[in-house]
């Protein structure tokens, strides 16, 4: 994977943002996300191939509305505006854009009208997907309309200045044909070539490394996880032995997990694996905790005490490594640019701001899929890289409400089901995620002629791309009949069990 010269994501505010950089490095291209209001310096030292502009929910003419350095124009490069994107290129650059009266919100009907870089031999008409309620109504100078919709101009285009944008949104899966009106801007236009792959990611990860740490010292958060593995095992290939992995119990584990992950990491042969329990001061920080943002920064916090403490057994360790992906800066801090925090990540929201390690993310950059494909650059097992991916905050963002050992032991025993249920039917590995939640819940139920008043076991699974988006999975119901029949009858103070079938947005996949 090659970081020289990236294609560039002005951020405005859409909650699509991150899919049009995934769909870029499905090219093979980088791409790199930044807020719309980067210091214009900053922006020419990334050298960019390309700029392209997000969508967001805001109106160009408001004088409130994320803006950009108008000079961005005048860079002699590409761009594309999607959306708000489009908006914001026809206001600045002398077209003028009103709210409209027919708004489009969902699928609309492409007409092409017009020769067109960017629709060339597709289609017409095309089926697209729009969130606007605002529309070009007059042209900036030099550009032409090659698309429409019923009710607005939704494709323009001056290739004199490099400067294309649509209304629609190219980077959903549900606007067809959309992927190919990328690859015409990146490869047609931009003229990108397709260089991000492992090999070259974890070669400049590794030269990386060495240069941040020279002779010092480090130690791994270690999960478990694909993430942390992978990131781990980058740092190992880097410095070697100066790497110490950390693998805490934090009592928020899974069933048998602590012993089964050590396991698992010791037999890849290249990590020096340190377990430590520090499961009662977790749970005794959490005692009576039941808001999730309050949990997921006291297991944060107290992830790092625990390191901090370790750390001088080891000699003089001055760097922390974590397996910090993409999605959890996305949903954790607005840097980006305009888009809402969703929730702190016990990685990215929940350090401590005296933390005394100085940081080493690598995989900071990648989302899901690239991790594990540079985990098998790197020789990892399917067992450790096709893990489904397990919250930071563990089984403590699992059990709605309080935590408490009951608690936990229900739930433990629960997931085991799901767990043990979800892998024999074949259904694991083509699912994200598949996992029970305990909800503060008690119902009445009948076991054996007699009244039950006990708890409520929901079954979450779903299927996903990069864990930012997600759909409910349609398992078969003789799987789901099979897990709540073995829940209620093995699993003691549970009586009924529910499925979650909410995607995301509007719901989160974990449920805090």
């Amino acid at each position: 994977m090659h970081t020289s010269r990236p294609i560039v994501v002005l951020d405005f505010g859409s909650q699509y943002t991150q899919l049009i950089a995934r769909r870029i490095r499905e090219m093979q291209v980088y791409s790199v996300i930044v807020p719309c209001y980067i210091p214009f310096a900053d922006l020419v030292r990334m050298q960019p191939q390309g700029l392209i502009l997000s969508g967001g929910p805001s109106s160009v003419y408001d004088p409130s509305s994320p803006t950009a350095d108008d000079r961005i124009f005048g860079l002699n490069m590409p761009v594309l505006g999607i959306c708000y994107g489009l908006q914001f290129m026809a206001h600045k650059l002398g077209g003028r854009v009103e709210r409209a009266q027919a708004r489009e919100y969902g699928f609309a009907q492409l007409d092409i009208v017009a020769p067109s870089v960017l629709l060339e031999g597709l289609p017409s008409p095309l089926r697209v997907w729009n969130s606007h309620g605002d529309h070009v109504v007059a042209l900036p100078p030099g550009f032409k309309v090659t698309g429409r919709t019923a009710n607005a101009i939704s494709v323009i285009e001056n290739p004199s200045q490099q400067a294309y944008a649509v209304e629609f949104h190219p980077e959903v899966r549900h606007t067809d044909r959309g992927d190919e009106i990328l690859r015409r801007f990146v490869f047609g236009v931009v003229g990108a070539k397709p260089d991000w792959i492992p090999r070259s990611f974890v070669e400049e990860s590794v030269q990386r490394i060495r240069e941040q740490v020279g002779d010092g010292h480090v130690v791994c958060a270690l999960s478990g996880g694909v993430d942390s593995a992978v990131a781990a095992t980058l740092v190992g290939h880097a410095i070697g032995d100066r790497l110490t992995c950390i693998f805490v119990d934090n009592g928020l584990l899974r069933q048998n997990e602590f012993e089964e992950v050590q396991t698992a990491l010791k037999e890849q042969g290249h990590l020096r694996v340190r377990a430590v329990d520090a499961s009662a001061r977790f749970l005794s920080r959490l005692d009576g905790i039941t808001d999730p943002e309050q949990k997921r920064k006291i297991i944060g916090s107290e992830f790092i005490r625990v390191f901090e403490e370790e750390a001088p057994k080891l000699g003089d360790v001055e760097f922390l490594v974590q397996g910090t992906l993409y999605p959890d800066v996305i949903e954790s801090v607005s840097v980006r640019g305009p888009a809402a925090t969703i929730k702190s990540h016990h990685n990215v929201g929940g350090l401590p701001p005296d933390l005394r390690f100085k940081l080493i993310e690598p995989l900071r950059e990648l989302f899901k899929d690239e991790v594990r494909r540079v985990g098998r650059e790197l020789g990892l097992s399917e067992e450790v890289v096709g893990r489904q991916p397990f919250p930071g905050p563990g089984l403590a963002v699992r059990v709605i409400g309080a935590v408490t050992p009951e608690r936990l032991r229900v739930l433990r025993e629960a997931d085991a089901v799901v767990q043990q249920e979800v892998r024999r039917a074949g259904w694991y590995n083509r699912l994200w995620q598949s996992f029970a939640v305990l909800l503060p819940v008690s119902s009445v139920g009948v076991m054996g002629d007699a009244r039950t008043y006990a708890s409520t076991i929901a079954v979450r699974a779903v299927e996903s791309e990069d864990g930012m988006t997600a759909d409910w999975a349609k398992l078969p119901s003789e799987l789901l009949e099979r897990i709540a029949t073995r829940i209620v009858n093995e699993v003691q103070g549970v009586n009924r069990v529910v499925l979650d079938i909410t995607s995301k947005p509007p719901g989160t996949i974990e449920w805090e």
